[in-house]
């Protein structure tokens, strides 16, 4: 998450939002601890965002 986060420019605030949302996909997914997959799933939400 660190590598997207230096490669796309994210700020602290933006770093935390992709966090949080990682998070609540392995919640979601009844996970305790996210793995790689939540988070190339939230980094692709965001990025969708920033482009939309």
């Amino acid at each position: 998450m660190r590598e997207a986060g230096e490669r796309f420019g994210w700020s602290a605030r933006a770093y935390y939002r992709v966090l949080k949302v990682t998070r609540t996909i392995a919640d979601l997914a009844g996970v305790e601890v996210p793995g790689a997959g939540h988070v190339a799933e939230a980094v692709q939400y965001r990025r969708a965002l920033s482009v939309a």
